[in-house]
Parts: C-alpha cells; sequence; structure tokens
C-alpha cells in the first residue's frame, strides 16, 4: 500500500479504529513507494497542502518519509519536529490531520471556517493561535473605492513535535518565511516555538510596512485637501481611507494581548529563552498600533478641515449672490416704480427724466459694488 492510501486511512479514522491502526499499516507496507508529501501537486491530502517538511536539529531532512510514521517517530524520540502548511483546507481534508495530530475540535473549526479574532488559546499539550494578515493594495490613485488594504488569517497549530499553519487569504505565503527559518538552524533547532515566534514577527512586519504604505495615501489627501482648490477635494477618499484604516485596526489592535501571553506567560511548548524574542514583536506592535491611531486622528482633522473649506466656499458664494441681488434690486425698483400704468405720475414727461433715471441706477449700482467690493464680498 502507497502512501497515499497510508493517508486516506488517516482521513477516515474515525471509521477505521484509529491512529495506532493506521500507524501499524504503515510499519508493515515501508516497502512500497512513498509519496513526497512536499510535493503539494501529489499531496494525498489534497490541493490544500502547501508543504509537509521535518526538522531535526535545525536541518531540514529529506521528503519521501510516511507522514504517519515520521510523525510517530518524532513523538517517540522527542526529537525534531513536522512543518505541514495548509491553505484554506476544507472540513474533509482536515478531518485526517485534526485526529493524527489530536487536535481540539474547537481550534479545528475556527481554523477551517477562519474570520476569527487574533488571539492564542492552549488545548491541553497543543497551542493555538491566530494571526490577522495585512497586505497594502498597490494602486495609481487613490479613489473613492480603491482598495488600500487586504487581510487574510494564518492559524498556527503548535505541539512539542509539530507546527501546523494553515492559511486563508489572497497573500500572506510563508515560502519565503520558511527560507529564511532553514538559513539559520541554530534558531529553527529550539524548536516549534521559534517557527511560532518567527510566523509572528513575519506578521507584525507586514503590519509596519502597510503602515508605512497607507502614510503616503494620507500624505496625498492631506496635500489635496490643503491646495488652492481643496474644497474642490473628493471627501469620497478621505472616508475610504478611514474605512480601511478600520480594517487595519481590526487586524493589529487585538493582537496585543496574545503577544503579551506569548511574552509573559509560561508556556510548555515555548522555549523561555524564545518568550524574549515575542517581546520584542510586541514592541513592534506597539508601534504599528501607535501610527495606527495617529492617522486615524489625522484622518479625522483632515476631514474637519476639508468640511470647514467646503463651509468657507459656501459663505463667499452666498456673500457674492447677496451682494450682486442688492446691486440689481437698484434698477429693478427704478424700473418697477416707473413700470406702473397710472396717468398722472410726477417726471412723466420731463425732457431729461430718462437720463436722469438712468445716472441714477449707474451711480447707486456702482456705489454698492464699491462697497462690497471693499468689504470683500465680491
Amino acid at each position: 500500500m502507497s502512501m497515499a492510501g497510508n493517508l486516506r486511512k488517516v482521513g477516515n479514522l474515525r471509521k477505521v479504529g484509529g491512529l495506532r491502526r493506521v500507524a501499524r499499516a504503515a510499519r508493515l507496507t515501508r516497502k512500497h513507494t512513498r509519496v513526497d508529501l512536499s510535493h503539494p501537486v501529489r499531496s494525498p491530502l489534497g490541493s490544500s497542502v502547501v508543504k509537509c517538511v521535518t526538522y531535526r536539529d535545525g536541518t531540514r531532512q529529506e521528503g519521501g518519509r510516511d507522514l504517519v510514521e515520521e510523525v510517530e517517530r518524532v513523538r517517540k524520540s522527542g526529537d525534531g519536529f513536522v512543518w505541514l502548511g495548509l491553505h484554506e483546507p476544507t472540513e474533509q481534508e482536515f478531518a485526517g490531520i485534526a485526529e493524527l495530530f489530536d487536535l481540539h475540535p474547537l481550534a479545528v473549526e475556527d481554523a477551517v471556517h477562519a474570520h476569527q479574532r487574533p488571539k492564542v488559546e492552549r488545548y491541553d499539550e497543543t497551542l493555538f493561535a491566530v494571526f490577522k494578515t495585512v497586505c497594502y493594495v498597490d494602486h495609481a490613485e487613490l479613489t473613492a473605492t480603491s482598495e488600500v488594504v487586504d487581510t487574510g488569517e494564518i492559524m498556527v497549530f503548535v505541539g512539542r513535535e509539530f507546527v501546523i499553519t494553515v492559511r486563508h487569504g489572497r497573500h500572506g505565503s510563508l515560502g519565503p518565511l520558511r527560507e529564511e527559518l532553514e538559513s539559520a538552524p541554530e534558531q529553527l533547532a529550539k524548536g516549534p516555538g521559534a517557527v511560532l515566534h518567527a510566523l509572528a514577527d513575519h506578521v507584525v512586519d507586514d503590519y509596519l510596512a502597510a503602515t508605512d504604505a497607507v502614510q503616503a495615501d494620507i500624505d496625498q489627501v492631506e496635500m489635496d485637501v490643503f491646495s488652492k482648490e481643496g474644497e474642490r477635494a473628493d471627501p469620497g477618499r478621505i472616508y475610504q481611507l478611514k474605512r480601511e484604516l478600520l480594517e487595519l485596526k481590526r487586524a493589529v489592535v487585538p493582537l496585543g494581548r496574545p503577544l503579551q501571553i506569548l511574552a509573559t506567560q509560561p508556556i510548555r511548548v515555548i522555549a523561555p529563552e524564545i518568550q524574549a524574542y515575542f517581546r520584542d514583536v510586541d514592541d513592534h506592535l506597539k508601534r504599528a498600533t501607535e501610527q495606527i491611531a495617529a492617522f486615524d486622528e489625522l484622518l479625522n482633522s483632515i476631514l474637519q478641515a476639508h468640511l470647514a473649506q467646503v463651509t468657507v466656499a459656501q459663505n463667499e458664494d452666498m456673500r457674492k449672490i447677496t451682494a450682486w441681488a442688492a446691486v440689481i434690486a437698484v434698477p429693478t425698483m427704478v424700473c418697477g416704480l416707473y413700470g406702473m400704468n397710472f396717468d398722472h405720475m410726477p417726471e412723466l414727461h420731463w425732457k431729461y427724466g430718462y437720463g436722469m433715471v438712468l445716472g441714477l441706477i449707474v451711480t447707486v449700482c456702482f456705489a454698492l459694488y464699491r462697497g462690497f467690493r471693499r468689504n470683500g464680498w465680491l
């Protein structure tokens, strides 16, 4: 029986009698061809598997081993761990993995369905952590409908002999992170806790990169609002930035408490020397949190300034309209007076009446215009 057959049995543990039978069957059939789990196309666990690698003393081991056999060997020897990476697995794909690694059903449900707040939970010997990933979306020009921030999730199961990462979203590939860790075997040799720290550090670094990119958008909006034609700036862009900043805030701020737990509270699967690194990650997170709070206040100020500019512009328009209405009211009144059809009206037959009335109208209108002009109404 091939490794694929063994792993299909893992997926049906509830039906065939549990992990021990599958492991025993795997040992009896070791001479047959195995499937390399590190190759996602050939992986019997489904297309959700991105990578499955065993590490011993911080060094990556060659692929091709049976997963059940390798997990039991690591458990018995207490040497090394398995890192299994998944991307948006289904319940069926994750069922066998949950049985093999004895994962808690509540954590499994969160990992499959996603949409969780950042958190850290302990289930017996297993640590379950949720991180919100953030990616800045490049755009040629910020509009009222531009997507600025894209978020995803990474769920991490950490045990003494395994790390399982479940990724949701279009971004946040962990391939570069895995390569970076493999280039530092002395850090990777500290166990699954080192992988958890690297993941947390990677996620928080992305927060800082996203906040720096968002700051450029805010600076551009600020320049547009305080330009000569600032009242014509599109307020929809400000609201869009505030909405995207709120999404970023929902990803970053709730992670503060989980990082404090990882940095201060004793956890069996995390070595004490690793916890010092989590304190450094927490410092970076606080910086990102402070930046987001400052951006929120700045956007509020920019929005209020824009509304004030619009109000001032409207007041100026109303003053101009009122001034011109006052100027036009003079000829309207005079023409309306002499347009009445009465036989006995003074100066109706006066030889110079027409010219005098026109001169009076022009003089009064010019005086009003100069007065409004002097007062800044026109």
